[in-house]
């Protein structure tokens, strides 16, 4: 069954050119869509694909309002941010379809008796929850997930297969926890007397907010004392470690293979690109773009966007840069001993 285009503009908004009776059945890529589809163009340069494309509508930006009027045969949804608009459209026909999987708890799952599980949630066949758990409404628990003791996990919350969610730990409301996710595993808290290292107990909790996505293979360690906190909207992507006492600020997203150091504080809305390594005991304030690989030594107190890497060379062409770079504590001082001695020459005259 199709959705009427009138339809979509009156739950969505935007500005509809065409025909409001028109359906589309779903939403497909410019080069892929067909005469019951709804695309979008969300980057000009490919102004030309869309152009072309089959589509029975397009979602697009002002910008691209008049060359699309003038050569787009379809209909039109203009909208300030098309790739925002996409997403929700996105979702909205994926829920047409979903199956979502039946309340109830599976007769293999391990609840224990103290643990409060909301009628409406689904636990699914090898799930473990222990004693003082609390498992809202709505809450999808995929098969051979761990609930700890006393963890607490929040209304419409899904963890797919095999999530490991460790005692106390907490998340809010319309989370996702990917498949090998692991909350609340022991940070990596050690003291060192006399070259042995002795295990500091880690008590914390990891706290989390509303709307958090989890990769898969994502770890996040919980505090040592305090708690480590992960803000409402916050998304990390797979194979990420956040370590302990890491407190990360609303609507800040990490791509794969992040690694945070222990005590940072993340402002809101940063953006980290994959493989950034983020060092411990650091701020970074609100509005932090950090590009892929880029190391952050120290804390960052000011917005903007920021790279520590070399980019990609030729390996000779490398060597030599690298040969350079070592040699530059030696180039400075030869280079302060000659203006030491032009000084001295300029002096005399």
């Amino acid at each position: 069954m199709g959705t009427r285009l009138a339809e979509l503009v009156e739950r969505f908004g935007g500005q509809l050119a065409g025909d409001p009776d028109l359906e589309v059945s779903g939403i497909a890529p410019l080069a892929d869509a067909g005469a019951s589809h709804l695309s979008f163009l969300s980057n000009s340069k490919l102004r030309a694909q869309a152009l072309a494309s089959r589509a029975a509508a397009l979602i697009h930006s002002p910008a691209d309002e008049e060359a699309l009027a003038a050569g787009f045969a379809g209909a039109r949804i203009v909208t300030k941010n098309p790739y925002a608009y996409f997403a929700r459209v996105a979702q909205y026909f994926f829920s047409l379809t979903e199956v979502r999987p039946a309340p109830g708890i599976h007769p293999n799952a391990v609840v224990a008796a103290g643990a409060q599980v909301d009628p409406s949630a689904h636990v699914g066949p090898f799930v473990t929850i222990e004693e003082g758990a609390r498992i809202g409404a709505g809450v999808v628990i995929g098969a051979g997930c761990f609930i700890g003791r006393d963890a607490v996990i929040g209304e419409d919350t899904r963890l797919f297969p095999n999530v490991t969610f460790h005692a106390q730990c907490v998340i809010g409301k319309r989370g996702v926890l990917h498949s090998g996710a692991v909350i609340g595993t022991d940070g990596f808290g050690f003291a060192n007397e006399g070259g042995v290292y002795i295990k500091i107990p880690q008590t914390g909790r990891v706290v989390m907010g509303d709307d958090v996505d989890i990769g898969a293979n994502t770890t996040v360690d919980r505090g040592a004392l305090a708690d480590t906190v992960i803000g409402n909207g916050v998304k990390l992507d797979n194979l990420i470690q956040i370590a302990h006492n890491v407190e990360i600020g609303d609507h800040t997203a990490m791509a794969g293979c992040v690694g945070v150091a222990g005590s940072t504080k993340i402002g809101k809305h940063c953006m980290f690109g994959g493989a950034a390594m983020i060092n411990g005991h650091i701020e970074i304030v609100d509005n932090v773009y950090v590009t892929a690989a880029t190391m952050v030594p120290n804390s960052i107190r000011e917005a903007g966007q920021y790279t520590g890497f070399f980019p990609v060379a030729p390996n000779k062409e490398w060597e030599r840069a690298a040969v350079l770079v070592r040699n530059l504590e030696k180039m400075r001082d030869k280079m302060r001993e000659l203006e030491k001695q032009v000084k001295a020459l300029t002096e005399t005259k």
